[in-house]
């Protein structure tokens, strides 16, 4: 095993607009799909514009897949073909797993000060398990567990386990840690992950260095004296760190602090057949999806 993880690959989210017009960024999706095995997409909704989100996501349909929503600011509505609804607060996260099919809809509010930021993460399902019993769970802010490191490090664990704490989420197919993770300035901090798991770390403020081997980071978006900027500073917000898949992270801080989310999970390694909220393993299941969504016979439950 390697003393720690080397990064593999830098990303830099990038703008995009997505169901009735909302305006977010695309921490990453389709191209770098092989790269992220068993995640599909990620993305970051943040503003604090209204029109950039009043018209949400109407109802649509998932199948195949799990979705992930972590509301930092402002909240989303949501109702699904369950008979759910609610609504995610701050510090709240729904993790939904759609499986053989459920229809829904997030339509997102800002607060008082039209403010609204949050993720929605994408993970596949294996064969065995994409027709399952969908089904969701609603976690509130106080349920998710934070852990004082002796460091200061502050750990959200929503799903995983850090020093003994266990996240509220569990019994998911792709065995996942999710952490929001807060490091002060001058620190270094170092956590293990299962040798072979897709991991990787979306900064979402402040700046840090993700690998020993910094000159050597492996960027992908443009901008040379962006890099350059990185490379002395440490990575900062709206980038994503992809690791090699062996030993422990190292992250370090210098003049000031970092938080970033920490996400891993097992990879599937099988074939996919995705196109818009549905994903599948060939194109025939994906084809029967969409004949049976027009013919009002996709709800197997």
């Amino acid at each position: 095993m390697n003393a720690y993880r080397h990064i593999k690959k830098v990303l830099k989210s990038k703008p995009t607009i997505e169901g009735a017009g909302v305006h977010l960024k695309r921490i990453f999706g389709y191209p770098h799909t092989p790269l992220f095995d068993p995640f599909l997409l990620m993305d970051d909704f943040h503003s604090d514009n209204l029109e950039e989100y009043m018209h949400g996501f109407p109802w649509h349909p998932h199948r195949g897949i799990e979705t992930i929503t972590y509301v930092l600011q402002g909240f989303v509505d949501h109702g699904d073909s369950l008979g759910n609804s609610g609504v995610i607060s701050p510090g709240d996260v729904q993790w939904m797993t759609a499986g053989s099919g459920i229809i829904h809809q997030e339509m997102p509010r800002g607060d008082e000060e039209e403010r609204l930021w949050g993720f929605q993460l994408w993970a596949n399902l294996p064969a065995k398990q994409k027709l399952m019993d969908p089904r969701y769970r609603d976690v509130k802010d106080l349920e998710i567990p934070s852990v004082d490191l002796e460091s200061g490090v502050k750990i959200r664990v929503i799903c995983g386990e850090v020093n003994g704490i266990h996240g509220p989420v569990k019994d998911i197919v792709i065995d996942p840690e999710y952490l929001d993770v807060t490091v002060p300035e001058d620190t270094h901090f170092t956590h293990l992950v299962q040798d072979g798991y897709t991991v990787f770390a979306y900064v979402i403020d402040g700046h840090g260095f993700f690998d020993p081997d910094s000159d050597a980071y492996p960027f992908e978006f443009e901008g040379a004296n962006y890099f350059d900027f990185e490379r002395e500073n440490g990575i900062g917000p709206e980038s994503l760190v992809l690791f090699d898949n062996e030993g422990y992270l190292s992250v370090k801080t210098e003049k000031q602090k970092l938080r970033f989310l920490l996400i891993s999970g097992k990879p599937i390694g099988e074939p996919i057949a995705w196109h818009g909220p549905i994903v599948m393993n060939t194109q025939e299941e994906l084809q029967i999806a969409f004949d049976e969504y027009r013919q009002g016979t996709f709800l197997k439950i």
